[in-house]
């Protein structure tokens, strides 16, 4: 018997950039289905965003309570555009939040993440049930929290006879779909920065005029500093065996304010600062894939989505380091590469309603697989549940 529900996906990335919101068509019979049927983007003002990048720094107590309600009442506004623009009905929202802090099992601190937007705000607003708070679940059975879109690049790109995901967004990461489909072979890890160093050099030396670097224009007209970039690329964590994640914790506002400083000190151009930071993300990716993927695995295909999608210099650059895949994009799939990662929370979403696991062991380092998220009844869940569950509730 088959099952099909219609979702609003919503993500709010490491960028701090705005809300992507994807609805889409779920139906489950021998496999998922998944149809995109529509996406809007809900940017952020710049005061609201920098009142998002503060808090990844300095707020206290009080201040993100605050946020936790005002992310709810912008993500509720992006779920209603979407609900204004279709006739459609609509049958839960699934919403990743926006990540504030994210501590991995290791280093001897207590693993544990905390994601903002506040759901009951949303189920509130819109009146829909609100599937929430993805990641502690799979922290709780010793994971990382993340990848947690590995799983939906296995149902999405399974039939390609090995392939990488890429996504880059303020953090880069990764999935291997498998050859042979075989979903306990998905490795899934973030491979480092994506456009977080990049925007933050960009925001720096405009004052706050630009917020990153418009199809790579400016890591165009610079040169790479080889010697630079091998200095960052000695960080730790890109010898770090998978599974494993990072964001600001390392790669933020302090780590990029600490390399324009090193650089003036070199006499380093600006835009050959930029250039060194573009290919750092560049760099970064293909020493993962050469390290612990292609080795031992079949790929033909890289499929790159993000903002860095739409970085023509770091996709030039990518394509020639790697000469022996195909970079494509999700645009080649018919997937938005804005959308690609509000998508994949529906399809978690989707999952969580109906009591299936939506984390892969293999690439959080989770001890088993589990159900995850919190759902937040909305106004509709008395006609919601009977659809899930016919046989039990009439």
């Amino acid at each position: 018997m088959s099952l099909s529900l219609t979702g609003i996906g919503l993500m709010s990335g490491t960028s701090a950039d705005g809300i992507d919101a994807a609805l889409v068509k779920l139906t489950q019979e021998a496999t998922l289905e998944v149809r995109v049927l529509a996406f809007e983007r809900l940017d952020y003002d710049p005061q609201f965003k920098q009142k998002i990048l503060a808090s990844f720094n300095s707020y206290q107590a009080d201040r993100l309570c605050e946020l936790n309600f005002e992310l709810g009442e912008k993500l509720a506004q992006a779920v209603n555009l979407l609900k204004e623009k279709t006739d459609m009905p609509i049958d839960f929202v699934a919403s990743h939040g926006q990540t504030i802090y994210h501590i991995p099992p290791q280093n001897g601190r207590i693993p544990s993440t905390l994601q903002l937007g506040e759901p009951c705000v949303i189920a509130e607003r819109t009146g829909l049930t609100v599937v929430a708070d993805f990641r502690p679940r799979d922290m709780a059975s010793g994971g990382q929290g993340a990848p947690l879109v590995a799983l939906a690049d296995y149902l999405l790109f399974n039939n390609l006879g090995g392939a990488i995901s890429q996504n880059i967004g303020g953090i880069a990461n990764m999935t291997l779909i498998p050859a042979d489909k075989d979903i306990n072979k998905v490795i899934a890890f973030d491979t480092g920065p994506g456009n977080m160093i990049i925007d933050e050099i960009i925001r720096t030396l405009t004052k706050g005029k630009e917020e990153y670097d418009l199809f790579g224009q400016r890591a165009k007209l610079g040169q790479v500093n080889p010697e630079l970039l091998e200095k960052l690329l000695s960080e730790n964590y890109y010898k770090l065996k998978p599974p494993k994640t990072t964001g600001r914790e390392l790669f933020g506002q302090e780590y990029t304010q600490n390399l324009i400083k090193a650089a003036k000190e070199l006499g380093i151009k600006d835009d050959d600062l930029i250039a060194t930071a573009t290919a750092l993300t560049v760099e970064s990716i293909a020493r993962a894939y050469e390290e612990f993927i292609l080795p031992n695995n079949k790929v033909s295909i890289v499929i790159v989505g993000g903002g860095g999608s739409y970085n023509l210099t770091l996709m030039k650059w990518l394509k020639k380091r790697l000469p022996a895949l195909s970079i494509k994009t999700h645009e080649d799939f018919g997937i938005s590469s804005d959308a690609k990662e509000a998508v994949a929370f529906s399809i978690l979403g989707f999952r969580t309603l109906v009591n299936q696991t939506g984390n892969v062991p293999r690439a959080t380092g989770a001890e088993k697989e589990a159900v995850l998220g919190k759902i937040i009844p909305g106004d509709n869940y008395h006609e919601l549940l009977p659809k899930i569950y016919p046989r039990i509730i009439k």
